[in-house]
């Protein structure tokens, strides 16, 4: 699969334009590209290609498997808040929770992704779902860089999700698990229903199966 910016192509051969669409156009917005790689099997796509320069946002559920197949198979820039708070883990002194350096994990993290924007690299984001404001900054971002802003969903059952935080030894609240799954349900909603976030060139939904098969999160390479 390919999907590249405006001036450019996107491909996503057998699967309808969403019904949104058409007034999108009449707006002068290109039509946002959906692909559902959902329930597949070992049929699915092994690859997805971007376009140069352009911004990867891979959301989902605490425990859906992001950080794992960002690590597996993203390219270019790779930001995910699970790499800082992991360094940040090692040099803080064990009896101190969490709670406590949260505050100054979550400042290094968006420090280093706005330092990743303004380097002009293609770059792979992980987002919890839940932080609108981050998904407006990237588009922002996109479009006054003029490249393509995609987002990759996984689409995973919480009894699935919550394995994965018992697997990796870190689990959320319940409070904050049900702001996820609300965040992230919405979103899958509306992808379904082609209405991506604003200044969203494209999504691509993955259920659990789809991320595993997947290989590579590309960019094409810049024209010199």
């Amino acid at each position: 699969m390919t999907l590249q910016h405006s001036g450019a192509y996107a491909t996503t051969t057998g699967v309808p334009a969403p019904p949104r669409a058409p007034v999108r156009e009449l707006l002068g917005e290109p039509a946002p590209v959906l692909r559902d790689l959902r329930g597949r099997g070992g049929r699915g796509t092994r690859s997805l290609m971007f376009g140069a320069g352009d911004v990867v946002v891979v959301s989902g559920l605490p425990g859906s498997g992001k950080s794992t197949l960002i690590r597996r198979a993203a390219s270019g820039c790779r930001i995910d808040s699970q790499d800082t708070r992991d360094r940040w883990d090692a040099k803080t002194p064990r009896f101190l929770p969490y709670a406590a350096y949260r505050p100054f994990v979550r400042f290094a993290h968006y420090a280093g992704l706005r330092r990743a924007l303004r380097s002009g690299e293609s770059v792979v984001v992980h987002d919890c779902g839940t932080q609108t404001w981050v998904r407006r900054w990237l588009a922002r971002h996109a479009r006054r860089r003029g490249v393509a802003l995609h987002l990759v969903l996984l689409d995973v059952p919480p009894k699935v999700a919550r394995q994965g935080q018992r697997e990796r030894g870190r689990g959320v609240s319940g409070y904050a698990f049900a702001r996820h799954r609300r965040a992230v349900g919405r979103l899958i909603a509306d992808a379904c229903a082609g209405r991506l976030p604003r200044g969203c060139t494209s999504a691509v939904l993955l259920d659990r199966d789809a991320a595993t098969l997947l290989r590579r999160v590309g960019f094409e390479t810049r024209a010199r």
